[in-house]
């Protein structure tokens, strides 16, 4: 009975990393993992067809400008929910005042 194994991206990246750069085998990188070639070649195909969103700058200008999206966002649903209680707040009072005025409380 086989338990399957889950490798974070970083043991991928080094086993990677081992056979393109130190030009250690794909058999023996595939050995010393427990897994098979094709397995291996599936993580590289994934490396490179994602290796562009290494590149992308999670902390420049489109990151700033996503954030400040969402923080306008929020402040705004916070206005909104604000308001909301401010004006359930003025019927429940008219509601009460109503019902005093006519002897249900």
């Amino acid at each position: 009975m086989s338990t399957r194994r889950h490798f974070s991206p970083q043991q991928k990246i080094a086993a990677l990393r081992r056979h393109l750069l130190e030009q250690v085998p794909v058999s023996q990188v595939c050995n010393e993992l427990g897994i098979a070639p094709s397995h291996f070649y599936l993580w590289q195909k994934e490396f490179f067809e994602n290796g562009h969103l290494a590149f992308e700058r999670s902390n420049g200008r489109h990151a700033k400008k996503a954030d400040d999206v969402k923080d306008t966002k929020i402040q705004t649903l916070e206005a909104k929910l604000r308001r909301k209680d401010e004006v359930l707040g003025e019927l429940m009072e008219e509601h009460v005042a109503l019902k005093k005025n006519l002897g249900e409380l």
